[in-house]
C-alpha cells in the first residue's frame, strides 16, 4: 500500500468537502485550523506518514489539549475534524485501521442557548431610528428582521440576493448548510419593512446581495455582528450578544407559542430533530422560572 503524507490526505479530504460535500467557508478553516495542529503535534513526533498514527498517537495529542485547559467543547470539536480525516483516509483505502475507532468524545454538558424576550428586541428598533438617518435605519431593521423574524444564520443572511425575497408567496429563498435550498416563511410585517428598504435603493436586480457596505460590497458576518452587537448591548446583559442569539429567541418564541416543533425544525434547517428540542428545553426552563416567580405555591411553605 502506497504511504501518504497526512498533510497529501488533508489536502484530499479538504478538498472533497469542499467541491463535493459543498461545506461552508467557515467550516473548511475549522477544519483545517485543527487538523494543521494535529500535523504539527505529530511532526514534533516524526510523524509525517498518515498509516503511522496510532491510538497512542491520538492519546498524546488528547494529553496535549488537556495541558492547554481547553474546554471539553474545544477537544470534542478538534476529535471531530481527526474523525473526519481518519474516516476519509478508510473510505479512500488510504489507511486501513481508524485510529480514532476507540477514542470516545469527552462528555460535554449543553449550555441552554441565552435569549433575548420579546420586549427587549422592540426596543432596539426605537434605538435604530434615533441614531440612524432613515435609509440606514430601514437596512438594520431589515437585518435584524430576517435573523430574528426569519431565524437565519448570519452567513445565510450575507449570502441573500434581493431575488431571494418572494414578496408574493411572502417567503424567502435561503442558501443553508451544505449548500442545502431551503424556502422560510416571511411574516407580513418584516415584509412591509423589506419592501420599505428596498424602495431606498438605487438598483434592485435579483442577482443583487440584499446588504451591501458602504462599498457596494456584500455585507460580511463580520459587518453583520458588529451591527447586532451594538443594539444588543443596548438592550440585554447576556453574556453573548451574536447574530446567532436571534435565532435562538426566535425558536424559542415559536416554541413558547406552541409552534409544531417539526415546523421549526424545517424553517431553522436542521438535519436532526435533537437539535431543535435543545429550544423546548429553554421553553420549559423558562416555564419554571415563571412558575417561581409568580406561583404561591412554588415554594415548600413552612411547617
Amino acid at each position: 500500500m502506497k504511504q501518504f503524507l497526512i498533510t497529501e490526505v488533508r489536502d484530499k479530504m479538504l478538498a472533497e468537502l469542499s467541491g463535493v460535500v459543498r461545506a461552508s467557508e467557515n467550516t473548511l478553516e475549522a477544519y483545517t485550523r485543527d487538523i494543521n495542529e494535529f500535523i504539527l503535534f505529530c511532526f514534533e513526533k516524526d510523524i509525517q506518514v498518515i498509516s503511522k498514527v496510532t491510538i497512542k498517537t491520538i492519546r498524546y495529542f488528547i494529553i496535549k489539549l488537556n495541558k492547554q485547559e481547553l474546554t471539553k467543547s474545544s477537544i470534542s470539536r478538534k476529535l471531530s475534524a481527526l474523525r473526519r480525516l481518519f474516516l476519509f483516509a478508510v473510505q479512500n483505502d488510504i489507511i486501513e485501521i481508524n485510529p480514532l475507532t476507540k477514542i470516545p468524545n469527552p462528555k460535554v454538558i449543553r449550555k441552554l442557548p441565552e435569549i433575548v424576550n420579546l420586549d427587549s428586541y422592540m426596543k432596539i428598533y426605537r434605538f435604530v431610528k434615533e441614531e440612524n438617518e432613515v435609509n440606514e435605519a430601514s437596512k438594520i431593521i431589515s437585518i435584524f428582521e430576517l435573523l430574528y423574524g426569519c431565524a437565519l444564520r448570519v452567513s445565510e443572511l450575507c449570502s441573500l440576493n434581493i431575488g431571494d425575497i418572494d414578496f408574493y408567496s411572502k417567503s424567502v429563498r435561503v442558501l443553508g448548510k451544505g449548500a442545502k435550498i431551503r424556502i422560510v416563511p416571511l411574516g407580513s410585517k418584516s415584509s412591509d419593512v423589506i419592501k420599505d428598504y428596498l424602495e431606498t435603493l438605487s438598483s434592485k436586480s435579483s442577482n443583487q446581495p440584499l446588504f451591501t457596505n458602504d462599498l457596494n460590497e456584500r455585507m460580511n458576518r463580520h459587518h453583520i455582528y458588529k451591527i447586532v452587537n451594538k443594539y444588543l448591548t443596548k438592550v440585554t446583559d447576556i453574556e453573548k450578544k451574536s447574530p446567532h442569539i436571534l435565532r435562538h429567541s426566535a425558536a424559542t418564541h415559536m416554541l413558547d407559542n406552541n409552534a409544531d416543533i417539526m415546523a421549526v425544525k424545517e424553517i431553522l434547517g436542521h438535519e436532526n430533530l435533537s437539535t431543535t428540542q435543545i429550544y423546548t428545553h429553554v421553553s420549559i426552563e423558562r416555564l419554571k422560572i415563571a412558575y417561581k416567580k409568580a406561583h404561591p405555591k412554588s415554594e415548600k411553605e413552612p411547617i
